[in-house]
């Protein structure tokens, strides 16, 4: 008898996309993330940018996971965001909501990391919203490791916002094999630390 246990199709394949981290400190908040897309064991691309400007600069999402997923959810909460202007945390969980009773997007696999000059949120399929007690967020494959390494910053360095996430994202990367050093981080300014 043969078997075909060795032989995947790309459909069984596992993507693995990313790593978002966000940090609010000094009157700014950051998040970037990393640019490594990779199905199985190859890399598929090393420069794509999984972070978006939404409402002329005043939001700044990212997103770990299925790239197709991601950018369809990006839309579908700069929708929710307009429906509820100067609302962030109300338009994450109309979103929340949709994503868990929708037959179409509750397949959708993806995190997103929000953020904007109030609060940081990270929105998941489950009907999560979180809101960091520290100001601190990280999704992905190596985001537990960018999240250890961004909390010791904080605690130990003067470094700024967008320092302390582009240091902890390069140190994931030096650890993760699915993130890369090839970086994107935008930066707000933000009316409080936490």
């Amino acid at each position: 008898m043969r078997s075909n246990a060795g032989n995947q199709g790309e459909s069984a394949l596992k993507w693995h996309a990313t790593t978002i981290l966000s940090v609010r400190r000094g009157g700014k908040v950051a998040i970037g993330g990393d640019g490594q897309v990779t199905l199985g064991t190859q890399v598929m691309k090393a420069d794509a940018v999984k972070i978006r400007k939404l409402l002329d600069g005043q939001v700044i999402v990212g997103f770990a996971g299925s790239a197709a997923d991601g950018f369809a959810l990006m839309e579908r909460f700069e929708t929710k965001l307009k429906d509820y202007p100067n609302n962030v945390p109300r338009a994450a969980t109309e979103l929340a909501k949709l994503w868990r009773t929708d037959r179409v997007l509750r397949r959708l696999e993806a995190v997103l990391l929000v953020v904007d000059s109030r609060f940081s949120l990270m929105l998941s399929g489950a009907g999560d919203v979180i809101q960091p007690t520290d100001g601190v967020l990280a999704t992905g494959s190596g985001g537990g490791y960018a999240l250890a390494a961004a909390r010791a910053l904080l605690a130990h360095s003067n470094l700024s916002a967008s320092e302390i996430v582009r240091e902890s994202l390069t140190i994931a990367g030096g650890i993760d094999i699915y993130t890369n050093t090839h970086l994107t981080v935008e930066e707000l300014p933000c009316q409080s630390t936490s």
